[in-house]
């Protein structure tokens, strides 16, 4: 077990399942103490905790549905009353819906947007006021939707552009106070949610992989490594940035 991460503490928001939950385990794995946010999947966090512990990590299970304000605020009031302070965000909750135009509805857009971009803007916020005097590393999980678009995700795409764009901003705000700000920009990754919406056998996948140059979808182990890489002092000069990680599809 590296010790990268000792002594940090990391809240990964909804961390119950795929993405999220690897980028928990990698954190564990690097020595940080985490805490797996989820909103519904209370069984699916337990399991994440569950592998942390098991390894000799350190890790809880914090319920938060990152579209409602006040448990925002009462999840990291829970990391800090537990670790006692904070040093990591990774703002991976998120919601996608496909649909096309003459469906689009308001709460179409609101879901989406209510999570996927205000929900990470109030995270972060309560974050900073968190985070010590020797800073702290927030990472975005975006997409490559967010430059390049699919047809019927006009909503989704337009979350992951307004999250980029939210990086660059608080990489600016926050610079001053030595809190880094990046995102990760994911492809295609074979999680329980491409599952539930039937992608994996699609003609959209493999559309996806013959246009994906190292020719396969992204798994959630993928992903990880390069949160735990942004959440390190090995990326203490890098901040605003989003990095790609998808095979090489643009």
């Amino acid at each position: 077990m590296s010790e990268r991460l000792k002594g940090k503490v990391a809240v990964v928001t909804g961390a119950s399942k795929g993405i999220g939950a690897s980028i928990a385990k990698h954190l564990a794995d690097e020595g940080a103490a985490v805490v797996v946010n989820y909103a519904s999947s209370k069984a699916g966090a337990d399991r994440v905790v569950a592998e942390i512990t098991g390894k000799g990590g350190t890790a809880i299970a914090v319920q938060a549905d990152l579209a409602q304000e006040a448990q925002i605020r009462r999840l990291f009031a829970v990391a800090r009353e537990v670790f006692g302070r904070l040093d990591i965000l990774v703002n991976n909750a998120g919601v996608y819906e496909f649909t096309r135009l003459e469906d689009v509805t308001a709460e179409h857009f609101h879901r989406q947007f209510n999570l996927n971009v205000l929900g990470l803007i109030l995270a972060s916020r309560e974050a900073v006021k968190h985070f010590g005097t020797a800073g702290g590393s927030i990472i975005n999980i975006s997409s490559v939707a967010a430059t390049a678009p699919v047809a019927t995700a006009s909503v989704y795409s337009a979350t992951k552009a307004a999250v980029d764009a939210v990086t660059k901003a608080l990489a600016k705000e926050l610079g001053p106070r030595q809190i880094r700000v990046n995102s990760i920009n994911p492809g295609m990754v074979e999680t329980e949610g491409l599952h539930a919406a039937g992608i994996p056998g699609s003609d959209f996948r493999k559309q996806v992989e013959a246009q994906t140059p190292l020719g396969r979808i992204g798994q959630p182990q993928d992903i990880a490594p390069a949160a735990a890489f942004l959440a390190s002092d090995d990326a203490r000069w890098i901040t605003g940035e989003t990095l790609h990680i998808a095979g090489g599809y643009r």
